[in-house]
């Protein structure tokens, strides 16, 4: 298989977003979705929007969203919008939770621990496209979170979010908690749904962002997050989510920053990775990548 073309910048910038993205020379047509995490009250290490303002607005897209599974402030969705609200996401673009008029099934195309079905908020319907823009930082359930996490945890209503969790045993956001001892089933449930979000739009209507900045060993999720121990790295780009997660994980690995353990040991514990190769298995892309640095153009 030849390799994936994974693009990098260490601009963290507004302009560092729309350069990388136009690296990609992909054009996401029809209305465009634009997926990242809008961050739990009380949270600050997820994506400003001040950081992804000009490339939301070039794409003219909305801003999407669904309801958690555990029970905070984006549970509902009257809360989640005034989340949304005071983090500053209405003032740059439309917002849409997905899951606010309720979910839909879509199919996964493989008979793995879903049972090839996928739980998304009903809103997806109304997209022709999405950009997957992700924060690339620790998480306690998965270890890491990136495109691939967004794509299937973030995309997923509080019910689709049951299902993958409980690795396809129930929908109920409450009864999830006591199905969660199946790890790799977990991971391996990750990458299913990811398939259905991408058989869905179609590869060509998808493109993947990697932001490595305030990179704790927390999600975006955590109302309390660990304060970053690594310093900012740079954006990864690519239309292969595979890849650029492959990539970003790599990135962390191979990092001669101290302050890494403590995310490695959270990768490791959790065996991050095995999303990653699960993915790969179901042919959502590739682990084998190429860098292009941008910065050295």
């Amino acid at each position: 298989m030849t390799k994936a073309k994974v693009y990098f910048t260490r601009d963290i910038s507004s302009e560092g977003l729309v350069r990388i993205y136009e690296a990609l020379n992909v054009e996401l047509h029809g209305k465009v979705a634009v997926k990242i995490s809008t961050g739990e009250l009380g949270g600050h290490n997820y994506l400003k929007p001040e950081l992804i303002k000009g490339l939301v607005q070039k794409l003219n897209g909305t801003i999407v969203e669904c309801n958690t599974a555990y029970r905070g402030k984006r549970f509902n969705s009257d809360d989640h919008h005034q989340v949304i609200e005071e983090h500053g996401f209405t003032k740059i673009a439309p917002v849409d939770i997905m899951d606010e008029e309720g979910d839909i099934e879509i199919p996964i195309n493989y008979e793995g621990h879903l049972k090839g079905i996928n739980i998304v908020g009903s809103h997806i319907k109304n997209y022709d496209s999405c950009l997957m823009l992700s924060h690339f930082k620790g998480h306690a359930m998965g270890g890491f979170g990136g495109a691939l996490k967004n794509m299937s945890i973030g995309m997923s209503s509080s019910n689709g979010k049951a299902w993958i969790h409980s690795v396809g045993i129930t929908k109920d956001p409450d009864e999830m908690w006591h199905h969660t001892d199946d790890q790799d089933g977990f991971l391996e449930s990750m990458a299913e749904a990811c398939k259905g979000i991408i058989d869905y739009f179609g590869k060509e209507n998808m493109v993947y962002i990697n932001v490595l900045n305030n990179i704790s060993i927390d999600c975006d999720c955590d109302s309390n997050p660990h304060d970053p121990e690594m310093k900012d790295i740079g954006i990864y780009a690519s239309v292969d989510p595979v890849a650029i997660d492959k990539c970003s994980y790599d990135t962390i690995i191979n990092s001669t920053d101290t302050g890494k353990a403590s995310l490695i040991k959270r990768m490791e514990e959790k065996h991050a990775i095995h999303t990653v190769e699960e993915a790969e298995k179901l042919g959502l892309g590739t682990i084998d990548y190429e860098i292009i640095d941008l910065d050295l153009r």
